[in-house]
């Protein structure tokens, strides 16, 4: 179903110069909103395509430590524990979207001599899956944030291009026609009384 724009005008040169520098503010607009949305879109389906691949790595690596944790049930998984998560913001394509700075983990203590031997390589595993969970998530929420964006912009570039500027133009158009119907009515009129004027001249 088409959208309708119900524009108030009154039929007169004023209000189709007001009608004709609206339009010109929109017509200028468009081509930013839609550069803005293509940018937007292409930087969507980066974020949703790093979190796809995150996500793929994520769980080819708990696959492995699920491994380990059978053979040794003694394993603790608590060991790695995350201690800080430096989050920055950047601006892509005019929106904020988090950037993951750089995550710190911390070690508990744990009795070298008495671990089996895989232990430090099951911990720089566990430290790595924490690792791509956090940048995945952070990879989700920036397309999110990104999504909502793009779709406001589309929402404003189908409003712009589908309803106001046509909208304003049929306006503007019409109000074209009834300032020339009605100088051509003032003519004939001239014309008219020019005329008779003449004739009772003459008499």
């Amino acid at each position: 179903m088409e959208e309708r724009m119900n524009l108030k005008f009154q039929y007169n040169k004023i209000s189709q110069l007001q009608l004709i520098k609206q339009l010109a503010v929109r017509q200028r607009a468009l081509p930013t909103l839609k550069n803005k949305e293509s940018a937007l879109r292409l930087e969507v389906k980066k974020a949703r395509d790093q979190a796809f691949a995150l996500d793929q790595k994520m769980k080819e690596r708990t696959a492995e430590l699920d491994a380990f944790m059978k053979l040794f049930v003694e394993f603790d998984p608590d060991i790695v524990k995350i201690k800080n998560v430096e989050i920055k913001t950047r601006k892509i394509a005019g929106v904020k979207t988090p950037l993951l700075e750089n995550i710190e983990f911390e070690i508990a203590d744990y009795n070298l001599f008495k671990a089996p031997s895989w232990y430090p390589e099951g911990i720089a595993l566990l430290q790595e899956i924490c690792q791509l969970q956090i940048e995945r998530d952070f990879f989700i929420r920036k397309m999110q944030i990104l999504e909502q964006v793009r779709k406001k912009t589309t929402q404003k570039v189908n409003l712009y291009e589908k309803v106001q500027i046509p909208a304003f133009e049929d306006a503007i158009l019409k109000i074209k026609r009834y300032l020339e119907d009605e100088e051509n009515l003032s003519k004939a009129s001239q014309k008219i009384l020019k005329s008779r004027f003449e004739q009772e001249s003459q008499l």
